[in-house]
């Protein structure tokens, strides 16, 4: 069995997993609920997806860094962990729970790709031809941007329900 990392390192560890979490999870909340409800109601479609460019350009390097940071700290509290069986164990309530939401981030990273390299590329691309992109490719373009972002958000909420379900255990 390997040795207990020291006190102050688990707490490190557990707190940059934290700022992380509140990091990635808190932007996702906030795009969702205050974001995009406000940007819709307030700019004209061209100009929310140019400010939703514009934030997520800001964004994303903080994202991509917090979910780099949950996965190196994610792996010391797996180690460290008491339950901790093996890779893919489901023998216990706390393997499962840990299980699923580890499928889960995989999913919400396989969003977050396809939103950062094809979905945030093409609404730069179309806001680059002014007048000739088409209100309907915008449109669609707002749409998608919009349904993976809730999708992230949907899936957080999923994670930190499969985080509490081990923590139970």
């Amino acid at each position: 069995m390997p040795a207990t990392p020291p006190t102050w390192a688990m707490t490190l560890i557990y707190w940059l997993h934290f700022l992380a979490t509140v990091t990635w999870i808190g932007s996702l909340t906030a795009i969702n609920l205050l974001v995009l409800p406000a940007s819709s109601r307030t700019l004209e479609p061209v100009d929310q997806l140019r400010f939703i460019a514009a934030l997520q350009k800001r964004l994303e390097p903080l994202a991509w860094f917090s979910m780099g940071m949950l996965v190196v700290t994610g792996l010391f509290q797996l180690s460290a962990n008491p339950h901790y069986n093996g890779f893919l164990s489901i023998s216990t309530q706390w393997s499962l729970a840990i299980l699923i939401k580890h499928s889960l981030a995989v999913v919400m990273v396989v969003v977050s790709a396809v939103q950062t390299w094809e979905v945030l590329p093409s609404i730069r691309r179309a806001l680059m031809k002014k007048d000739k992109a088409s209100p309907e490719e915008l449109a669609g373009l707002q749409k998608r941007e919009t349904i993976l972002l809730r999708t992230n958000l949907a899936l957080s909420a999923l994670i930190l329900m499969a985080t509490a379900v081990a923590r139970t255990a």
